[in-house]
């Protein structure tokens, strides 16, 4: 892809401690993933390897969690814990152009929409 420069931001300190060879890989299922791994970071010229805590980053994890359940089958069930407020989109339109954004306001009541928003 021609990338030169890349920063990489995981919540797993291990594997950051792991692709900086740091720690070592224990699990015999892993070390082909580190291997492949180290070999795509040898591509760009620069990396930056930063171990980011979940409690630091709960947007990320929270989206990776909304995908792993997307990714689940009809009959399988995960528990995504989103956030503890309720939010509605706003009721105004912020971009002029097509572009792929969400965004999202604090309610201070539960509205009409809540239902809507449970039921999703």
């Amino acid at each position: 892809m021609g990338i030169k420069d890349l920063d990489i931001y995981r919540d797993s300190q291990s594997v950051i401690k792991q692709l900086l060879e740091e720690y070592e890989v224990k699990k015999d299922d892993h070390v082909s993933y580190h291997k492949y791994a180290l070999q795509l970071l040898d591509r760009p010229e620069t990396i930056k390897l930063q171990y980011v805590p979940r409690s630091a980053n709960k947007m990320a994890d929270t989206l990776a969690n909304l995908a792993a359940t997307l990714a689940l089958g009809a009959e399988e069930r995960m528990n995504v814990p989103v956030c503890n407020r309720w939010v509605a989109a706003p009721l105004v339109e912020e971009f002029d152009e097509k572009v792929n954004a969400i965004s999202a306001k604090e309610v201070e009541e539960e509205d009409w929409c809540q239902p809507l928003i449970d039921c999703l």
